[in-house]
């Protein structure tokens, strides 16, 4: 399908070659050239799940596996059901790993493209448009799992080596990407956390990299995420940062969503806080006249294993919330991309199914983690949180000044999760985890990959039918 030309800011919309307005709706491919925990199964963080399975099966077995895994989680098949759905973009989240190596960092790994032209190519001829999101820069942009960073801070901010790098590898991306007309842009960085007054070095080095990749190509739209999150724009208002044909991307994640929110009832109360916390991350976009894109959202869903009989009620709950969150996007006109496509069946739009080799491979070791909160997204802490809780009361009240202050909305007991159970005790498990690939064939393999091709996956019927509704 032929597109006429690359897609770009007019005031507050996104127009095409003929000036004509396009609202971009669809989901975040994710769990693909950047994986999660919760997204994909395993412990910790990518970097320690791909070792554990390099040092375990060897390389030849490993890049078979993630050959057939690349080629079977999006293929034309899924772009073609995605278009007739009517939605019309993937945000496509990649990690820097895939385009720069840590023991070669000067040199961009042209290989890394071949996964990434291959789904702007299949988009493309679907009628899809593709964003593209460094979701993983080098260094960390923040310091949670999903920028494959087990560090307590954001190296990217501390070291001017990290800043070159990630400069190097838009630089490449913008190269081969200018005059595309089926990429709809630049997704920076997700989720920045700059936790210096004013968020100065981020800001800072926003402008660079824009400055950089305008160099390059100087049509594209560059999207720039809020810092702490992607959720606060009140620095780059202070600082009247401002950048031409750019959007500054949201991330709109109701707390209606998850388990340690309250249950959304579709009270008056209950919409206007949706709406409330909608407003305040997108008040700086309505300021500057830019587009609106809300890059992320979406809530998790329950499963009768993890939380019982009522699990679809505690659903059905969660699908009112989303409802509500859509009816006010589609209220204001709009872009956004649903969190996310593919995944083993905690927000995927289609997902693993639980006869799946994936799972019945690795569904225990699963089970076991999620039931003991042994990742953030999505579980239930309150049992594993009486075994923390001596030490949370022991910091609290004999070293209370050393709570960490950045991000404000985190509680201790977040930080102290994310430096023991999120990275150094999760990342432990992954030898452990992986142990059942030690003795599969190359025939046990593709199966095992193939779990994600698109005809092997189940539909999220109930989302769906939402999202149609306001797509």
């Amino acid at each position: 399908m032929l597109a006429k030309a690359v897609l770009t800011c007019q005031g507050n919309q996104i127009v095409d070659g003929e000036g004509k307005e396009v609202i971009l709706r669809g989901a975040c491919l994710g769990a693909y050239l950047l994986q999660e925990n919760f997204t994909n199964g395993y412990p910790g963080h990518e970097k320690a799940f791909r070792e554990a399975m390099l040092d375990l099966i060897g390389q030849e077995k490993y890049d078979y596996f993630w050959d057939r895994f690349f080629t079977y989680f999006y293929a034309p098949a899924d772009a073609e059901w995605f278009a007739s759905i009517g939605l019309n973009m993937q945000r496509l989240a990649i990690n820097y790993r895939h385009l720069s190596d840590d023991l070669d960092p000067y040199v961009i790994n042209e290989a890394g493209f071949k996964w990434i032209d291959r789904v702007v190519k299949i988009n493309g001829d679907a009628g899809i448009y593709t964003i593209l999101d460094l979701h993983a820069a080098p260094g960390g942009q923040n310091f949670d799992w999903h920028s494959d960073n087990n560090m307590p801070d954001a190296l990217l901010w501390e070291f001017k080596e990290f800043q070159d790098r990630t400069v190097r590898i838009w630089e490449a991306i913008a190269q081969r990407y200018k005059g595309n007309p089926w990429v709809a842009g630049y997704n920076l960085l997700n989720e920045p956390t700059d936790k210096a007054p004013g968020a100065t070095r981020l800001l800072s080095f926003y402008k660079r990299l824009g400055d950089a990749v305008r160099a390059v190509d100087p049509e594209h739209i560059i999207c720039f995420d809020g810092n702490t999150f992607g959720a606060d724009f009140r620095d780059f208002d202070a600082a009247g940062f401002n950048f031409e044909n750019a959007i500054y991307s949201c991330h709109d994640y109701s707390m209606f969503g998850f388990p340690m929110g309250r249950t959304f009832t579709g009270s008056d109360e209950d919409k206007q806080k949706v709406r409330k916390d909608y407003e305040r991350k997108i008040g700086f976009s309505k300021k500057t006249n830019s587009p609106i894109w809300n890059g992320e959202f979406g809530p998790v869903y329950a499963t009768e294993e993890v939380d019982g009989p009522d699990f679809q009620t505690i659903n059905d709950a969660r699908y009112a919330a989303l409802g509500e969150q859509l009816r006010v996007y589609k209220e204001d006109r709009i872009s956004w991309t649903i969190w996310l496509y593919k995944d083993i069946g905690i927000q995927g739009l289609v997902h693993a199914t639980t006869d799946s080799p994936w799972i019945k491979l690795f569904g225990a070791a699963i089970a076991r983690k999620r039931k003991i909160a042994m990742e953030f997204w999505g579980t239930d802490d309150t049992e594993t949180t009486k075994h923390f809780q001596p030490v949370l009361d022991f910091i609290e009240r004999d070293l209370p000044e050393a709570v960490p202050s950045y991000p404000p909305f985190w509680s201790l007991k977040q930080h102290l999760y994310r430096r023991t159970l999120y990275s150094w005790l999760s990342d432990n498990m992954n030898d452990n985890f992986v142990a059942p690939m030690a003795n599969l064939s190359f025939e046990e393999l593709d199966a095992l990959a193939a779990t994600f091709k698109f005809e092997n996956c189940a539909k999220r019927e109930q989302l769906l039918q939402l999202l149609q509704a306001e797509a």
